[in-house]
């Protein structure tokens, strides 16, 4: 008898339901006594609130990680993290392979969801890849953070630089030694190297990483002209975030430069290393150098635009992504040039790929706009703050203008769910809600001109 699998979850839905359970289960241990460092549970609606943000890989926190949990508590955090970061379906396929098992034909499509892949073939390897390669740039950043982190805080620098590393280069923000996050250390430069230097692996990329890794070895006989040979994909997303990350930090010191109470009063130097990781924080990682309240308006916007765009695609970044904003801004250029086809780096770019960067903008406007009014109703915070907010929530970045702690119930139930919903990716809500197969009609319906703009 054949079977039918009418009822059978979609690999879309899978992946929400697998990021849901992590978050409850992260939620009741973080609920326990023993998660807690004064040895009573917090309320539950606050370790909600931590599972989810760290599962979500944003940094939104309703209270101080440093503070609040025991190292229980924080142990069950950075692995949420890790958790978020990799995807929790890279660390199920990556635990099956390390019990030598294959991976089936529903395990791979999983894999292909997760990371948006367009390919089936050499999936275990590239599992493995990920997973090797993510410990090893953590364990490089952990080692590089204990040189600083050691001699400030002894032997539990030592677990602070890991835990800071995982969380640096996942994206998330979430640190365990202050209650103001790097501000301490805003003038510190291998601090600000070395965090910078994992959220931009972190986020660039896993695709980018072996395209990279592929033509290193014709570096040495063609030198940077080896760089035509990276696919398009790593073309675009390489030169979108070097001009979002520059771009940004000359706004920002612009911005920011005669501000006291940010970095109107450090050095040269300092006022550009600052610029520079702000610029680079609001690209989803969530740490702070400066308190984001003491921004002026015009780099709080300028962030707000940062945090919306993110990342790269297969990476561990949110956001609408750079190669999304890189293909919609091409777009627009095409129609104001007047041009049939839509081309970056001499390429032209397929219609379905527009169709989906412009549904991941429209639907990650939406819940940043929902979001947005939703917060505005039970909250008096100033509109530039909401906005901060659910924009940082939205493209799971983790910087807040302070209103965070204060949030009540209901907003903390809204940003739990605009996190959620930031980290599954729009698209993949879309498809896991559409249950319903696609019908192909054969009579297609006419074509009739409207105005636009």
């Amino acid at each position: 008898m054949k079977k039918t699998y009418k009822h059978s979850l979609s690999t879309a839905q899978i992946i929400m339901l697998s990021f849901l359970l992590a978050i409850l289960v992260g939620s009741l241990l973080l609920w326990l006594p023993i998660s807690s460092a004064s040895g009573h549970s917090v309320p539950y609606i606050d370790a909600l609130f931590t599972a989810t943000t760290s599962t979500c890989v944003t940094g939104l926190v309703t209270l101080p990680t440093f503070s609040t949990w025991s190292i229980f508590g924080q142990a069950v955090i950075l692995i949420l993290i890790q958790i978020g970061g990799l995807g929790i379906i890279t660390v199920m396929s990556g635990f099956m392979l390390a019990l030598q098992k294959k991976m089936g034909l529903g395990e791979r499509l999983l894999v292909q969801d997760a990371f948006n892949l367009n390919t089936l073939s050499g999936l275990a390897s590239f599992v493995k890849k990920v997973i090797i390669g993510t410990f090893i740039v953590e364990g490089i950043g952990a080692l590089l953070y204990m040189t600083v982190f050691v001699p400030d805080f002894g032997a539990r620098g030592i677990w602070i630089s890991i835990f800071n590393s995982v969380s640096a280069f996942c994206n998330a923000g979430i640190d365990i030694f202050a209650a103001d996050s790097l501000c301490s250390y805003a003038a510190n430069p291998m601090i600000n190297a070395v965090t910078c230097a994992l959220i931009i692996v972190g986020g660039i990329g896993y695709v980018v990483w072996w395209d990279i890794a592929r033509i290193m070895p014709e570096f040495k006989r063609k030198g940077l002209k080896c760089l035509r040979s990276l696919t398009l994909h790593s073309k675009i997303a390489i030169w979108t975030t070097l001009i979002l990350i520059l771009g940004g930090a000359v706004l920002i010191f612009a911005f920011e430069y005669n501000n006291p109470v940010t970095i109107g009063n450090l050095s040269l130097f300092d006022k550009i290393q600052v610029s520079i990781f702000q610029s680079v924080t609001t690209r989803t990682a969530g740490f702070a150098s400066v308190p984001q309240e003491n921004l002026t308006n015009a780099s709080s916007i300028l962030c707000v635009i940062l945090m919306f765009i993110g990342g790269s695609p297969v990476g561990t970044a949110g956001g609408i992504k750079t190669v999304t904003v890189a293909v919609l801004f091409a777009s627009a250029l095409s129609a104001v040039r007047g041009k049939d086809e839509v081309t970056l780096f001499n390429r032209n770019i397929s219609t379905e790929t527009l169709k989906k960067a412009v549904a991941v903008l429209c639907s990650s406007f939406a819940i940043l706009m929902v979001s947005t009014l939703a917060l505005s109703a039970c909250t008096d915070a100033s509109a530039l703050d909401i906005l901060y907010e659910t924009a940082s929530a939205t493209a799971t970045v983790g910087l807040t203008r302070g209103i965070t702690p204060a949030l009540n119930t209901a907003g903390k139930l809204i940003i739990t769910a605009t996190m959620y919903l930031g980290r599954v990716g729009p698209i993949s809500l879309a498809f896991a809600l559409n249950v319903k197969k696609k019908s192909h009609n054969i009579i297609k319906n006419p074509t009739e001109d409207i105005s636009v703009g």
